[in-house]
């Protein structure tokens, strides 16, 4: 649903429910590792996970308790969406296999799954046509080359990266700048398909399938 109607209240519902499974899991982990005495502010919200996840909990809960319809609040909604989707997708291909410091597995589940996923399916659920355009790719995508340079500038004063494809200590500098590159590329593709799925899902809402039998491009 765009700008000018309403979402319905079941999916405003959910955001709220979905919004605070997100809060809890990201308050839980600070929570428990001050009782061990390893949690470092610094280190866990430069995380991508950790800062894309703060961002999809604070558009749920306004989108569910406020539902803005201004287009500017739908260009943030969508720019959630794309980076949970990052952050879903280098999880599932990069990060599965690799320790990311989250022992508590219902955590793991509801930062890089659940929450990805429901963003996605809230997009789907409530679109909004955006327009595919270089410029709204190039806008969404500055926050994650800002992180990118953070965390490259950040790591060697901390001695830390949070993940094992951004730590130019494992690979050099040469396939770190080839692999964010290619990285780089996706997110554009991974942008480009957030801003198609609003679009599409939008016509069908507003129109509903093209009747059968109805001529496609002047073939029927």
């Amino acid at each position: 649903m765009g700008p000018g109607a309403g979402t319905v209240w079941w999916v405003r519902a959910l955001r709220v429910a979905i919004g605070l499974l997100g809060t809890v899991a990201l308050v839980w982990i600070p929570l428990r590792d001050a009782d061990l005495g390893a949690f470092s502010p610094a280190n866990y919200f430069s995380y991508f996970t950790i800062q894309s996840n703060v961002l999809g909990v604070v558009v749920l809960l306004v989108g569910g308790l406020r539902d803005p319809l201004d287009r500017g609040w739908q260009f943030v909604r969508g720019a959630a969406t794309l980076y949970l989707l990052i952050t879903g997708v280098i999880y599932a291909v990069l990060l599965a296999n690799i320790d990311v410091s989250l022992t508590d597995r219902w955590i793991n589940d509801v930062l890089h799954r659940i929450l990805p996923i429901v963003m996605l399916l809230d997009w789907v659920l409530a679109p909004v046509a955006l327009g595919v355009s270089a410029r709204s790719i190039g806008v969404w995508l500055i926050y994650p080359l800002v992180y990118g340079a953070y965390t490259l500038v950040r790591g060697p004063f901390a001695d830390w990266y949070p993940y094992p494809f951004i730590d130019p200590r494992r690979q050099g500098y040469v396939s770190l700048i080839i692999g964010l590159i290619i990285l780089a590329g996706v997110f554009a593709l991974l942008a480009s398909a957030v801003l198609s799925i609003g679009a599409w899902a939008t016509r069908w809402r507003h129109h509903g399938p093209a009747p059968r039998g109805a001529e496609v491009d002047g073939v029927r």
